[in-house]
């Protein structure tokens, strides 16, 4: 029970620490702009996401009485838990004459897009945090 109540949260530290590494891929990118062939690197990880949670099947249980409650088994979420960032190189597309494929700009959006991301999944983990915090509180 006590492993089902705080995957959520496990799945926002995944999320978390891929995109730190994402933020570290990026800050690499933008320090060797000036490197000849160096081609940049991009982190994936919220389609692999996605695609872990679409394989999670659900059992619904039936009710037989009005006081009876609802409930599901899910199978899968042990995928969703062991998803990792993937890294990967961008190979050609370069825009320069000494083979570097690095360009600020789109650069400068990703590393501001990844910032969204982590101070969003940030607020929620706290969210969620003091949420438990209130229910240790209350109990008292």
């Amino acid at each position: 029970m006590w492993d089902r109540m705080f995957r959520g949260m496990d799945v926002m530290q995944r999320s978390l620490s891929a995109s730190w590494t994402r933020n570290a891929v990026i800050r690499n990118n933008i320090a060797n702009i000036e490197t000849p062939n160096f081609k940049a690197s991009s982190v994936e990880f919220e389609s692999i996401l996605a695609s872990a949670a679409r394989n999670v099947t659900g059992f619904r249980a039936t009710r037989t009485h009005p006081v009876h409650r609802e409930f599901t088994t899910a199978r899968g979420v042990d995928n969703i838990l062991n998803v990792q960032p993937r890294l990967y190189q961008t190979r050609g597309l370069s825009m320069r004459f000494d083979g570097n494929n690095v360009d600020i700009e789109s650069e400068n959006v990703a590393l501001a897009q990844n910032s969204l991301f982590y101070n969003t999944v940030t607020e929620k983990l706290n969210s969620e945090i003091r949420r438990l915090r209130t229910a240790i509180a209350e109990g008292r």
